[in-house]
């Protein structure tokens, strides 16, 4: 076992804080890393704070790891020491089912084991994240990161950019394509980088005008505000693929009719229960509606090739693990543009 530092919550109810974990000895197949930076998710602060209902504590978040290697074991052959790679939201799977052997470890039959609360396949060795300054993990699931993007800002890239880089790639999005992205946060963002950086002629659809700028910043051609009922109308029938990142409540049908035959609305977001959504939304023109979740290790590491190529990271803000319970409040406030990055080096 080795002594880890790292930064987690013991119950839903406390403040992100100092812990000392414990991490397994490394096998032969695994790589021990010296973490740099993690990203943090939205979904950290659900998780931490109990709200999927599946917390266990003590935790330490975060799944969006980017550091160097520090050793290798005797059976490892993809790393080297010194290497600069990224960890995601996965560190093993069952490797035999027939996702995995597709690198679509994300869809593992027998549930693949997350970065943090979670355990590893065994069942009962506890995983924990990214807030902490060393991890261990199996060659499979360790991505390399290419030496020219900036570390800080590669680290959201093992999240928010797999996770709208799949659906992007699943449905073929090519130059010339009309796209909206729906939503300017920390996946939208990262979505209006990676259609425009495709090609895509993209539309930034928000509830405020203030992002109007940003939008164009990012590369996006077009801005639209979905407050403003003459929107729906005047852009019916425009895209022929929608992004949609927003985890609030809204309403599916609006946004259906803004597809052009044969479309696709893609879900990112996480929205709780809202209107229900009509036949005909879905009938009049053969479009789809559909959701898409993060990718395996073999497109995780198509996407970080790709950005190492164009040159595209997220928009970051370093911040010390101590100002962490700060960031989680104004993430709530979307007061973040557009990804908090944990600076390891402050928890030692």
């Amino acid at each position: 076992m080795t002594t880890t530092k790292a930064f987690g919550v013991t119950s839903a109810t406390s403040k992100v804080g100092p812990l000392t974990i414990e991490r397994r000895a490394p096998r032969a197949d695994d790589v021990t890393i010296d973490i740099l930076f993690c990203g943090v998710c939205h979904s950290d602060l659900h998780q931490a704070r109990n709200e999927w209902g599946n917390s266990v504590y003590p935790m330490v978040p975060g799944h969006e790891i980017v550091g160097r290697v520090s050793a290798v074991g005797s059976a490892v052959k993809q790393h080297k020491v010194g290497a600069l790679v990224g960890v995601g939201c996965m560190v093993s799977s069952c490797g035999e089912c027939e996702w995995c052997q597709k690198g679509q470890e994300q869809f593992c039959v027998k549930h693949p084991a997350f970065t943090y609360n979670g355990t590893e396949m065994d069942r009962k060795t506890p995983t924990q994240g990214g807030y902490s300054t060393q991890v261990i993990v199996n060659q499979k699931f360790v991505l390399s990161v290419p030496e020219s993007l900036d570390p800080a800002g590669a680290a959201p890239l093992l999240c928010a950019g797999i996770t709208t880089w799949s659906p992007l790639r699943e449905w073929n999005v090519k130059k010339g394509d009309k796209v909206a992205v729906v939503g300017l946060g920390g996946l939208g963002h990262m979505g209006v980088k990676l259609a425009v950086s495709l090609g895509a002629d993209v539309t930034l659809i928000s509830t405020s005008k203030k992002k109007a700028d940003d939008a164009k910043r990012l590369g996006a051609q077009h801005f639209a505000v979905s407050t403003e009922p003459e929107m729906f109308t005047r852009l019916a029938g425009s895209f022929d693929f929608i992004l949609d990142t927003v985890s609030a409540t809204h309403d599916f049908n609006a946004y259906m009719s803004l597809l052009r035959p044969h479309g696709a609305l893609v879900l990112v977001g996480a929205p709780p229960a809202g209107p229900p959504v009509q036949a005909f939304s879905l009938i009049g023109g053969n479009k789809r509606l559909a959701g898409s979740s993060i990718g395996g290790t073999v497109e995780t590491q198509e996407m970080l090739d790709y950005c190492g190529k164009h040159g595209i990271v997220s928009d970051i803000e370093v911040i010390p693990a101590q100002q962490l319970n700060e960031a989680y409040e104004r993430m709530l406030k979307s007061d973040v543009r557009y990804r908090f990055v944990v600076d390891v080096g402050s928890i030692k």
